[in-house]
């Protein structure tokens, strides 16, 4: 990714923060570089004060880097996974292509549903700090764009290729979440997103097409 040196040092440590440093770094393999600003990550969550219910300040404790840059990364990955699942259950050419994307859509939409308010309880944004930037397994705009160019076959090929990088890349970075996440509330939801992905790749592996695509 070709980002001028502090943005782009912005960008990695991020993820560095998840353990994954170079292995997940911002990359320009699959498409053109771009060149957004990656905003500062928020600093850390205070623990609830005294007084407030058991229930919400065993959810709320302070946030760490790791809880920051998974939350922070997850958001974006998953909306801009719909995207191209909502692309997939219009126009994919196979049925159980097509039954695929719809159940993993209600799923990542259902995931949105609980990474957004992790968000404001951490006093994040909830704007994509990622927006512009190629971050492994996040799917880019070039790849919705070729998406909606191809047709057929090559439509569910693409589809399953990007699909799989994604539900991959999202699993490692929540396993660091587990292993490193300060916030109880986060590495539960990590977890669950995990147990999620596992089922999902086992089962996208299974589908039409999956060998010409993967490889």
């Amino acid at each position: 990714m070709n980002l001028p040196p502090l943005h782009r040092a912005a960008s990695l440590g991020l993820l560095a923060a998840l353990g994954l440093g170079g292995v997940a770094g911002c990359s320009s393999a699959d498409s053109a570089p771009r060149t957004a600003e990656v905003r500062k990550s928020a600093p850390d969550v205070s623990p609830a004060p005294s007084g407030t219910a058991s229930a919400t300040s065993a959810s709320t404790s302070t946030s760490t880097s790791t809880d920051i840059g998974w939350v922070q990364l997850m958001t974006p990955m998953n909306q801009q996974a719909v995207k191209l699942l909502t692309l997939a259950a219009e126009r994919a050419a196979e049925p159980r292509v097509r039954a695929f994307a719809v159940r993993l859509r209600t799923g990542h939409e259902a995931e949105l549903n609980r990474l957004r308010p992790l968000l404001t309880r951490m006093g994040l944004p909830l704007t994509d700090v990622h927006a512009g930037h190629d971050m492994p397994g996040m799917v880019t705009e070039q790849d919705l764009e070729a998406a909606h160019a191809a047709e057929g076959p090559a439509l569910d090929r693409l589809v399953l290729a990007r699909i799989r990088d994604h539900l991959r890349q999202s699993a490692q970075v929540s396993r660091s979440e587990i292993t490193a996440g300060g916030r109880a509330d986060a590495r539960e939801l990590a977890r669950a997103l995990v147990t999620a992905r596992e089922g999902f790749l086992a089962e996208l592996e299974r589908l039409p097409g999956a060998v010409r695509a993967l490889g």
